[in-house]
């Protein structure tokens, strides 16, 4: 009974997460490029100097800080993807699938941009005194189609529950076993109190641990990726070489299917940097800012972060071992088979405790995901309850089999998007204005520095 389920789930799956999303998806993303002017590019380094200011707007409104904020949507998205994805996405669509997932980000930059100009732009104060914000309010008070705003609430408040957590407490119970021998009920039972300790405390507690944790664990995995390609670096240049003759042959997909290429490169970079889903901007609508533009800012360096500087290690140290054409290897163990192909047993580890701390953070992140979502169907009073299961779900996570329930999450998560992006490309116009308001204040402030220097 369970494997006709779990096929029917993968039917559905297939679908929702066909050609059509994927274009809608990428489309929002060069249709918002276009009208903010290609402001990845121009801003990109202001905006990474604002994300990690300090000492930004702390007298606005809002819970967290810039940094914080950031943290937070980067710990619910720097995860299994980032390790797992980008491997599933070389096995797939061949190392060419590495180039598409370095374009859907980059105009993912854009759209994760426009979705954190209308969440700061429409949130309010709920009942708890902590500021709420994401597709649900911008559809309802900016697109005046609240039924789309309790579709995504829904799809996200389930969505929090799989993917944030089952999934990823299983994630790391498995590997802990796997590269340490420590029993699943024991990873889970010290999962879960980590967790408790993190997300019982609301939003502010989250951003304190995460602002720390999130920091601490993409160094880790980024500079055990930086070693491997110094030692090397001879060899980057012919990887990259072939990520750009593979990404429009399709020579190394069975039977040279370029559009393999592009659907995996795309649907992973995707999966990786949730650009489109509607699920960051929800953490950026916490932040303490004093115009919706300047978060959005921040939230696009996200992006960038995840996509094209982790994936991106991930990526090419696989294309150099040269092993994803090995059929022995699973697509799931190819990154810990490339990592060891260069630093052995060492490389095992590196990439064994970067599923470790990305999984565990993904729970944290999607935790208020989840709770924002649940306190707009229901009530901001009664969230604890909501965060108390959601804690006792990640140790049932750790010791069960989930493949029916991560099917049915993936469904829940490439829902989310489709209400979220009608948002975007109906309230594209309220984006443009923001960012000429922000375009404004930035261009003031050069000229106050410039004059007082």
């Amino acid at each position: 009974m369970s494997d006709k389920i779990l096929k029917v789930l993968e039917a559905i799956s297939g679908q929702v997460w066909g050609i059509p999303l994927l274009i809608l998806i990428v489309g929002t993303g060069i249709y918002l490029t276009i009208r903010i002017g290609f402001l990845q590019l121009r801003l990109l380094p202001y905006s990474l100097k604002l994300a990690f200011s300090f000492k930004q707007d702390k007298k606005s409104e809002g819970d967290i800080s810039h940094f914080q904020a950031l943290m937070t949507a980067l710990a619910a998205t720097v995860g299994t993807g980032n390790i797992v994805g980008v491997a599933t996405a070389v096995v797939l669509g061949g190392p060419g699938a590495v180039l598409w997932m370095w374009l859907s980000a980059f105009f993912g930059m854009a759209t994760k941009y426009a979705e954190a100009v209308l969440a700061v732009k429409y949130r309010v104060v709920d009942e708890n005194g902590e500021m709420s914000g994401g597709p649900m309010y911008y559809l309802e008070r900016g697109l005046k189609q609240k039924w789309l705003g309790v579709l995504f609430a829904i799809f996200g408040a389930i969505a929090a529950f799989g993917i944030g957590n089952l999934v990823q407490s299983n994630a790391v119970s498995k590997v802990v076993n796997t590269t340490f021998h420590v029993p699943s009920a024991v990873t889970g039972l010290v999962l879960m109190v980590f967790a408790g300790l993190a997300i019982i405390g609301g939003i502010k507690s989250i951003g304190r641990v995460t602002s720390f944790f999130v920091p601490f664990m993409a160094v880790f995995y980024v500079i055990g990726g930086l070693i491997i390609l110094v030692m090397n670096i001879n060899l980057i240049p012919e990887a990259v070489g072939v990520i750009f003759s593979d990404a429009f042959t399709g020579k190394a997909v069975a039977g040279g299917a370029i559009g393999a290429v592009i659907r995996y490169g795309v649907a992973r970079g995707v999966f990786s940097n949730e650009a489109g889903l509607g699920s960051a901007p929800i953490a950026a609508a916490a932040a303490k800012t004093d115009m919706p533009g300047r978060q959005a800012l921040v939230s696009m360096t996200q992006v960038f972060i995840d996509t094209l500087i982790i994936c991106s290690i991930t990526g090419i140290t696989i294309v150099m071992a040269g092993l994803y054409g090995d059929t022995s290897i699973e697509a799931g163990d190819l990154t810990t088979a490339s990592f060891a192909h260069f630093l052995g047993n060492t490389g095992s580890i590196i990439v064994a405790l970067g599923l470790l701390f990305f999984a565990s953070s993904t729970i944290i992140g999607w935790s208020y995901y989840g709770e924002k979502c649940f306190s707009y169907l229901f009530n901001a009073k009664i969230v604890i309850y909501y965060r108390v299961i959601f804690v006792l779900v990640v140790f049932i996570g750790a010791i069960i089999e989930l493949e029916i329930v991560w099917t049915f999450s993936d469904i829940m998560n490439g829902l989310m998007a489709i209400p979220n992006l009608i948002g975007l490309l109906g309230l594209s116009g309220v984006v443009i204005h923001e960012t000429r308001k922000v375009l404004k204040t930035i261009k003031e402030e050069k000229a106050e520095m410039k004059k007082s220097a």
